[in-house]
């Protein structure tokens, strides 16, 4: 929750910055705003084994990041505000995006910044939205995923310490 340190809610009129974002270093708060468009990015593009996706495809990974904002977790509400006013209009670099290494790579690291520094359960609402964006891509159309997507998302799933 978003208190003052003393635990009284902020002033009226006044909104206390919320203190899930002041807990992480600059690097630590891009790598976890960066991590969930990088999955969606991952998700949808085609590989070995792997459908080519449609725009079905990123819709529904958009919806699964925006989808964070309702989440009762004040880390994930916080990471969608920060995704959503970082890339108003910005371009994405797709090429950076989908390497399979460096996303998994990317997800454990951010594993390790949540063990340090995130309340367990905001940690575990984070990981299991990161990986929720990228199942919603692999399944969208209503199909189900490939063993190629399935791989993909059990090696994200061991990557976000979640199996």
């Amino acid at each position: 929750m978003s208190h003052s340190v003393a635990g009284e809610p902020p002033s009226a009129g006044r909104r206390a910055a919320p203190l899930t974002t002041a807990a992480y270093s600059a690097a630590e708060w891009d790598l976890l705003t960066d991590l969930p468009g990088r999955v969606l990015v991952a998700a949808a593009s085609p590989g070995p084994g792997r459908p080519p996706r449609g725009i079905a495809a990123g819709l529904a990974g958009l919806d699964a990041v925006a989808a964070g904002r309702a989440f009762d977790s004040d880390l994930i509400r916080a990471v969608v505000t920060a995704i959503y006013a970082r890339h108003d209009g910005a371009t994405v670099r797709v090429e950076r995006l989908t390497d399979l290494v460096d996303l998994l790579a990317a997800a454990r690291a951010a594993v390790r910044v949540l063990r340090r520094r995130a309340d367990p359960a905001d940690s575990a609402a984070y990981r299991q939205w990161v990986e929720s964006v990228a199942a919603r891509v692999c399944r969208a159309g209503g199909t189900s995923p490939s063993p190629a997507d399935r791989r993909f998302l059990d090696r994200l799933a061991g990557a976000l310490d979640l199996r």
